[in-house]
Parts: structure tokens; C-alpha cells; sequence
């Protein structure tokens, strides 16, 4: 055998992990259902005005979708998968840290937290694209594009029906995080 046949063999045996077409489009449907998961939220995120958008999010969910993809692909131990996830959801964790903001002394005004969960549920959805739970991923993105852009609105429909949180007065700033304006405090519209 020649060097030229050896270098092609350990090439061929290097990308032999993908065993038959079935398994390759199991992957591409995937990662790909991943990707434009992420899409969707990480959009809903950049019209928002926020840092973590479009690219941050699909990065997060086919990520996601890789780790706890490989190990399947090697046959882990369905007991070890566990701690694949709690790994990734405790590094996500930490990135999603990155994302809040404490601004000034007042221990109230803290930007940051809906990106936060939003990329800590991109990857959910990235891991549950990854472990073939499709369906459950497409049902938990739309589940969080209407938490994301819809319950804001609903939120304000009803503080304009019955007023501001108590303890608001002549238009100021609440001291509750959770409320129908964006994480910089501006109204969603």
C-alpha cells in the first residue's frame, strides 16, 4: 500500500462514524431543526434590541444539540447521559450569567435576566433536538417565542385595564423585575 492510499484510508475511517444515510439525515435533521430554532428565538431577541441575538442563540442550541448528540453516537450509557445534561446546563448557566447586568447601587434595576432565560431554554431546545424529542423542541420554541413576544402585550393590556403594580406612583419606575417593558425598563410595544 502506498502513503498516497494510507492517507486516503485514515481519512475515510476518520468521517466512518456516519454509518449509513438513515443516521446522517437523523443528524442533519438535528442539528438543523436546532439551528433554526435558535434562529427564531435569538430574532425575537434581536428585534428587541438585545445582545445576545440570532447568532448567540443558534450557536447555544447547536451546541446544545451536539452534546448530548455525540455521546449517543457513541453509545453512552443512557444512565451517563444525565451528566452530559447537568454539565451543559450548569456551563450554560454560566453564560447566560454574562447576560445580567446589576446597574448602579439600587439592587432593584437588573437588566439581562429574560435573555438569560431565554438562552438557558435555547438550550433546552437545543438538547431536546439533539436527543430526537422534535416535537417537544418545536412545541417549547413556540411555548417561549409566545412568552418572549406576546405576554409582554398581555401584560400591559392589563396594567392599562387596572393599573400600575402597587407601590408605583405618578409614572414611576416599579421595583418588580417582571413586567410588560423589555430588560432596559422601556414598554415592549
Amino acid at each position: 500500500m502506498s502513503w498516497r492510499d494510507e492517507v486516503l484510508n485514515t481519512i475515510a475511517s476518520e468521517f466512518s462514524d456516519v454509518t449509513d444515510v438513515a443516521q446522517l439525515t437523523r443528524i442533519v435533521l438535528r442539528l438543523t431543526l436546532a439551528a433554526a430554532l435558535g434562529f427564531v428565538l435569538g430574532f425575537e431577541r434581536e428585534q428587541a434590541g438585545k445582545a445576545a441575538g440570532v447568532r448567540t442563540h443558534m450557536l447555544v442550541a447547536i451546541g446544545s444539540a451536539m452534546f448530548v448528540l455525540i455521546p449517543q453516537q457513541t453509545g453512552i450509557v443512557p444512565a451517563d447521559m444525565s451528566r452530559v445534561i447537568q454539565g451543559l446546563v450548569a456551563g450554560v448557566g454560566f453564560l447566560c450569567a454574562g447576560t445580567i447586568l446589576k446597574q448602579g447601587k439600587d439592587e432593584s434595576h437588573v437588566q439581562g435576566l429574560t435573555t438569560a432565560a431565554g438562552l438557558w431554554m435555547t438550550a433546552a431546545i437545543g438538547m431536546a433536538c439533539g436527543l430526537g424529542r422534535e416535537a417537544t423542541a418545536l412545541l417549547s420554541a413556540l411555548l417561549a417565542l409566545a412568552v418572549l413576544s406576546l405576554v409582554p402585550r398581555l401584560v400591559g393590556l392589563i396594567e392599562r385595564a387596572i393599573g400600575p403594580p402597587r407601590g408605583v406612583k405618578d409614572g414611576a419606575a416599579p421595583r418588580v423585575i417582571a413586567s410588560s417593558s423589555d430588560d432596559n425598563g422601556a414598554p415592549r410595544r
